[in-house]
């Protein structure tokens, strides 16, 4: 457990990252996304206890599910980053409130569906620990984004320290 926390503290390390809405940066070097979905699929391998055939059949389930959920929840950041401008600031937010219960729905109808298609691969006991093995791993990102953020504030503050030194000698 500990190497794979390794792993994924020095692959979160070699890439610049910038937290967004979603949990793992849209935005980013493609090479980086694909070393935090590997790492994902390791933490989650490792956390649910999967054996490598459970594994085998699980992930392509698991991406399949994961890729129409990003895909509801993409609809509705779009909704709200465009309102409608022929609409009144009060009909949009309706709007956004009626599409966010209706993309809620839908997630709960997708999980329906897609924890019968994972119990046909996995035990209930290890679906039931996914959620928080889903959490734990978004927030090792996220931990990791804001110590790499308070590092580089750090050495901004020192550089800036150093050259208000350096100007105060020269005068």
């Amino acid at each position: 457990m500990k190497i794979l926390t390794n792993i994924v503290v020095l692959l979160l390390l070699s890439a610049p990252l910038f937290a967004q809405d979603d949990d793992v940066p849209q935005e980013q070097d493609p090479q980086v996304k694909q070393k935090i979905q590997a790492a994902r699929v390791a933490y989650i391998t490792d956390q649910l206890g999967l054996t490598p055939d459970e594994a085998e059949k699980f992930w392509p389930v698991y991406r399949e599910f994961s890729e129409k959920r990003q895909q509801l929840l993409k609809e509705y950041r779009q909704a709200k980053r465009n309102p409608d401008p022929n609409k009144t600031t009060e009909q949009n937010d309706k709007d956004l409130v009626e599409l966010g219960l209706k993309v809620k729905q839908q997630e709960v109808n997708l999980e329906k569906e897609y924890s019968d298609k994972l119990l046909k691969v996995i035990s209930a006991q290890k679906l039931r620990t996914l959620p928080d093995a889903e959490k734990r791993f978004r927030q090792m990102i996220l931990d990791q984004i804001q110590r790499r953020q308070g590092l580089q504030e750090r050495r901004e503050k020192m550089r800036d320290r150093q050259q208000q030194r350096l100007q105060q000698r020269n005068n």
